[in-house]
């Protein structure tokens, strides 16, 4: 049996805080289409979903024809935002460290996504993490989170076994996704979703910083007991 252990990250909420990017994208992307402004506790709901799953979830009394226009000016907005000088969508405070850590100790290391092929690249640019990640999984190649199929196909192009993944993330879709996946679940407390959701969707542990995360992916996957919920 293989020892191989894959620890698979969210992006957005997870590795790197872009929570003010994704809300002003979204907001010019509804005046592109007059439709006012976004109420931002409910577009900070959608972040990691898949982006014209998400718009259906804002916009649930339109069409499909908008749900795509609307994502399809998201994504022109989103593109612009990050040309502009000086912006950066920094990574949590930890996070190339832990990335590091795990390295070191032997885990293969993925993405799992709602962003795009387009906006992972320039995330792995604007941060050199070009090479950190032995599979990437993006919102153009899969269904939306929570369905397992980002994580079987990270699982299959690394040659491990779903239940040798842990997939990290801070929204309840990552957590869902993992469960319906037969991988491991870790919530991360400095995200989007609040702890009380990923814990009822079934996070294995939750931890506070990524100095956390690391010992708590040794205790889940490792041979030590798992660590209890906080």
């Amino acid at each position: 049996m293989s020892s191989l252990r894959l620890a698979v990250f969210d992006v957005d909420g997870t590795l790197i805080d872009s929570l003010d990017t994704i809300q002003a994208a979204m907001s010019l992307a509804w005046n592109r289409f007059a439709l006012g402004s976004p109420p931002p506790e409910q577009v900070r709901r959608i972040i990691g979903l898949s982006l014209v799953d998400a718009c259906a979830r804002l916009l649930p009394e339109a069409d499909l024809t908008l749900h795509r226009g609307v994502a399809e000016a998201y994504k022109e907005a989103f593109h612009q935002i990050r040309l502009r000088p000086g912006h950066l969508d920094p990574l949590y405070p930890g996070a190339r460290a832990a990335l590091d850590r795990l390295e070191d100790e032997g885990w293969l290391i993925g993405l799992a996504t709602g962003k795009s092929r387009r906006g992972v690249e320039a995330m792995l640019d604007a941060h050199d993490l070009h090479g950190r990640f032995v599979t990437i999984q993006t919102a153009d190649d899969n269904p939306s989170k929570p369905d397992p199929t980002m994580i079987h196909r990270a699982a299959r192009a690394c040659g491990v076994e779903s239940h040798r993944v842990a997939m990290i993330g801070d929204t309840s879709y990552d957590i869902m996704m993992a469960v319906a996946a037969g991988a491991a679940p870790i919530g991360v407390a400095w995200g989007y979703h609040p702890v009380e959701e990923l814990r009822q969707a079934g996070a294995r542990i939750i931890c506070d910083e990524f100095e956390s995360l690391v010992r708590g992916l040794d205790s889940v996957l490792g041979d030590s007991p798992c660590a209890p919920q906080r």
